[in-house]
């Protein structure tokens, strides 16, 4: 049965040499036939670019070597699914450090790009409210006032979030900053992704919460709403024929129904549960 120390030697023993660290690991991992040949399944011709991107970002986070280094491949198979790319620059999606292991988090430029391919929203955005800019919010008729021309400083007092869809249905959502912090203190298991960018993650926080209870979810945006930031439990599954499987479990979850997709993207974009299972040659 494997572990991932022992999927690490296998992988220099083929090779002829000594047992790699994290960084030569990664590398090793990713130059695997089998890691390859399904990050092609999913991205085609693009996927050696991604996976460049992979150890670009792992060599880069010390706090990400720290992580097991198949729970980062694993999450970042879950951003290859979703056609999102992992540079933490761009703000779609995040693989986070967290007990040991890596977590995919979706940022909020992420939901915003998974709304967009559905077809139905007509706008939709999440911006931070600086102080002297809210004139007014009634919670339950969603009325919000804002004015940008009477900011008095930077200090960031809240967060607004705003959809239409194109049948003309609309939803608003205003966040205080003390709310978003109280829900962090709440849900959050990793400060990571806090710390390196605050007003990123309460963006993601309040567009998530708008668009989980009323928004139009297809397919793909259920699958990343399950995926964010949900806790990824590595298992000794190997068979005794095969030493070199590991498997991720991902925990479901009931959601709403699903707007209709062709049935091609629907087998692109399997979710990530038929990712986890990869066998290394």
């Amino acid at each position: 049965m494997a572990t991932n120390q022992s999927l690490k030697t296998q992988l220099a023993n083929k090779n002829g040499q000594a047992p790699s660290t994290q960084g030569s690991t990664m590398k090793g991992l990713l130059a695997s036939p089998s890691v390859i040949k399904r990050f092609e399944e999913v991205l085609g011709k693009r996927a050696t670019q991604f996976t460049a991107s992979i150890l670009s970002l792992y060599n880069n986070e010390k706090m990400l070597q720290k992580a097991e280094p198949m729970s980062v491949i694993s999450s970042a198979m879950i951003a290859a699914t979703l056609d999102l790319p992992v540079d933490k620059n761009l703000g779609y999606a995040w693989i986070v450090p967290y007990g040991g292991k890596a977590q995919f988090q979706l940022g909020y430029k992420g939901y915003i790009q998974l709304a967009l391919r559905t077809g139905q929203y007509r706008y939709i955005n999440v911006t931070p409210i600086h102080e002297g800019e809210l004139i007014r919010w009634n919670p339950l008729t969603e009325e919000i006032d804002i004015d940008f021309e009477q900011r008095e400083s930077e200090a960031v007092i809240g967060y607004a979030a705003y959809f239409e869809l194109l049948n003309g249905f609309r939803k608003t959502v205003y966040w205080t900053r003390d709310q978003v912090e109280k829900h962090r203190k709440k849900f959050s298991k990793s400060d990571f992704g806090w710390k390196n960018d605050w007003d990123a993650m309460a963006m993601k926080t309040v567009l998530k919460n708008l668009l989980s209870k009323w928004g139009i979810l297809s397919v793909e945006m259920q699958k990343a709403v399950i995926e964010d930031n949900e806790d990824r439990e590595l298992k000794d599954v190997t068979p005794e024929e095969d030493e070199n499987t590991i498997e991720y479990e991902v925990q479901e979850e009931q959601t709403k129904e699903p707007v209709k997709e062709s049935k091609a993207k629907n087998s692109k974009k399997d979710s990530a549960q038929d990712t986890m299972d990869m066998k290394f040659d």
